[in-house]
């Protein structure tokens, strides 16, 4: 659907707390109604819904987008589905420039298919079963992100309604990210000729260090995983009998782990498995260790446990370091591992004294920004199948792999806009964290384009808990977020006319 273009006049300023009314009664009023809707719809990604084309969850989400957004009124705005065979579909919008000889074209990214439902949603909440309730909206896929695309019309609205400069402005809403987006790459392809020079990428998928401010994600983790595997028997015997002659699967992948890993601190040995961390983003995260201290590791659900003298005096598992810079930087530019999943083991009711004969664990590695994942995968392979003891049967079968992100330098507009736009709607400068979890999507757009800024921001805070049981969309911090992301597009114009 195309609506009328708007008639030239005088630009006027941009005035970030008219915007910020603008869009806060937007979200008080339809767009919370139109996720509580969104919240309603079992939209999982293709992977965790194989029959997600009879189902028809993904098409339903986005023709409510459409509508949506069609009823609007957006002066000059082309809104439609694109579907390609085969693929899961995309909505696509875009607005030309006003009162702007800019050229560069805004990106505004989203997606809304959703995690799966998870276990432990609280007795009166669940992932299809939206509640509104003190400043947070509960239900699957709330924060992560069906927010993202109401929040970018809401934005482009509050800048047309005061008749300010924008440049021209294009949408792309996946429907795959959580299956780690195999479709959107296509539709970049697809789209190319229509989608113009990117300078700027705005991206709603992402993060928050707390609820405070703005903050930018300037860097993604990747991550590796794969199946390690030991055999030493071709069935399982009695343990009486074989326990001491045949060496136990489960002493071997110690063995084998611990080439891989330090136990005592959870450093990874390999050195290719690590970087240098860039002196910007070093600078970074002391600024942001400073402003988060002790809400770096505090909010996790630590279990309960016994105390100095083994009574149980109300302590708590403790975090690997205390040290918030240490802690920071442990989830955003250090490489780990963790065990996700264990093969070869009965349950403990159902286990008889026998000598399994093999186990297998799968192991999900998490990767420092500027690792190359596939490389990391094949020398993790090589140093766990190399001279294995007792010449067992060892291997390890790569499960996939994505590379971290590091986000291009910021030009000094990019920086100024990003502050003033907390500072209007916070009271506080933009901060920036790393994410630790992998968005592959972000190396997607950086390689299609390369000239392009990144504002990968999002609503990921404190206990929003994305993927886990309980997840919340934080309103009042959206609609700031919202606002900044208008100011940031209005400042965009206005930093290029400068002399």
């Amino acid at each position: 659907m195309n609506t009328p273009s708007r008639q030239t006049s005088p630009v006027a300023p941009f005035d970030a707390v008219r915007a910020f009314t603008d869009i806060s009664a937007q979200w008080d009023g339809d767009i919370l109604t139109q996720l509580m809707e969104y919240l309603a719809i079992p939209a999982k990604s293709p992977a965790f819904d194989p029959d997600w084309v009879a189902h028809g969850h993904l098409e339903t989400v986005l023709r409510n987008a459409a509508r949506w957004i069609e009823a609007q009124k957006i002066a000059g705005l082309k809104v439609e589905i694109v579907r390609l065979e085969g693929r899961t579909p995309l909505l696509f919008f875009e607005v030309a420039a006003h009162g702007t000889a800019l050229r560069e074209t805004v990106l505004m990214y989203g997606h809304m298919d959703k995690q799966p439902e998870f276990s432990g949603w609280r007795s009166d909440l669940g992932p299809w079963t939206p509640k509104y309730e003190d400043g947070r909206l509960y239900g699957r896929g709330s924060a992560d992100d069906g927010y993202a695309v109401y929040a970018g019309i809401a934005a482009l609205r509050a800048i047309q309604a005061q008749d300010v400069a924008h440049p021209r402005i294009i949408g792309l809403i996946e429907t795959c990210e959580e299956s780690g987006s195999p479709d959107l790459l296509s539709y970049v392809n697809a789209l190319r000729a229509r989608l113009g020079e990117v300078g700027l990428v705005i991206c709603l998928d992402s993060g928050a260090g707390d609820y405070d401010r703005l903050w930018l994600t300037p860097s993604l983790r990747g991550l590796a995983s794969g199946t390690l595997k030991v055999q030493v028997l071709t069935e399982g015997v009695h343990s009486g009998d074989a326990s001491g002659l045949v060496p136990s699967s489960f002493r071997i992948m110690r063995q084998l782990l611990d080439r891989l890993e330090d136990s005592q601190t959870g450093r990874l040995l390999p050195a290719s498995l690590h970087c240098a961390i860039p002196a910007e983003r070093l600078e970074q995260a002391r600024a942001t260790a400073a402003i988060l201290g002790d809400t770096l590791y505090r909010p996790f659900p630590w279990a309960p446990s016994a105390g100095a003298g083994g009574a149980d005096d109300g302590a708590h598992v403790q975090p690997a370091t205390t040290d918030p810079l240490q802690a920071l930087l442990a989830r955003t530019w250090h490489p780990t591992l963790s065990v996700i999943s264990a093969e070869g083991f009965a349950p403990p009711r159902d286990a008889g004294n026998v000598l399994r004969p093999f186990t297998a664990l799968k192991l999900s590695l998490r990767l420092p920004p500027r690792v190359d994942a596939a490389r990391a995968v094949r020398d993790v392979k090589a140093l766990l199948e190399a001279r294995p003891p007792y010449r067992a049967q060892v291997s390890f079968v790569g499960g996939g792999s994505a590379n971290g992100w590091d986000a291009p330098p910021m030009p000094a507009w990019f920086t100024h806009a990003l502050d003033a736009a907390s500072s209007a709607h916070f009271g506080a400068p933009c901060g920036f964290i790393g994410q630790g979890g992998t968005i592959p999507l972000m190396n997607m757009l950086s390689a299609s384009f390369p000239k392009a800024q990144m504002m990968v921001c999002g609503v990921l805070g404190p206990n929003s808990n994305a993927h886990g049981p309980n997840e919340f969309l934080h309103v009042p911090y959206v609609k700031k977020l919202t606002a900044a992301v208008a100011g940031v597009i209005a400042a965009w114009p206005l930093a290029q006319a400068e002399p």
